[in-house]
């Protein structure tokens, strides 16, 4: 089994593409007005709007009530991605900051309130340890 994808669920579709556009640096896919993709090499970020739910049921999801998550992207140099998105973000949680565990991360809210980690290994330990995972 592979992972392949997380969904948010939102009513603001053009802001969360737009949005992820700039953090990303990668164009949304549009298959219909009402979802998006960002289709990078290791997993795909897809954007539903609210009406889309109806599809698996009443009271699936809620839009824009999503604190229990950070969606993370592996990056070769924090630093620069926080100078390059500081126009683009809105909500900072934490500026660049080497963690225990060997990551440097920085932490922001999208428009809808969900936390963005970006993150570089660079002990040598947190490097060995990604690079295993990502054979």
């Amino acid at each position: 089994m592979n992972f392949a994808s997380v969904r948010i669920i939102t009513d603001n579709v053009e802001g969360l593409v737009d949005f992820y556009e700039n953090v990303l640096g990668v164009a949304a896919k549009r298959p219909s007005p009402v979802f998006a993709e960002f289709i990078l090499p290791t997993c795909t970020l897809a954007i539903g709007h609210t009406q889309t739910t109806a599809l698996f049921g009443m009271d699936t999801t809620r839009g824009a009530n999503h604190h229990q998550v950070i969606l993370e992207f592996h990056t070769a140099d924090v630093d620069t991605e926080y100078i390059r998105l500081k126009p683009h973000v809105n909500h900072w949680v934490q500026e660049p900051t080497t963690m225990p565990w060997g990551n440097r991360s920085l932490l922001f809210r999208d428009p809808d309130g969900n936390l963005v980690n970006l993150f570089e290994p660079v002990t040598e330990e947190a490097i060995k340890r990604f690079s295993m995972r990502h054979k």
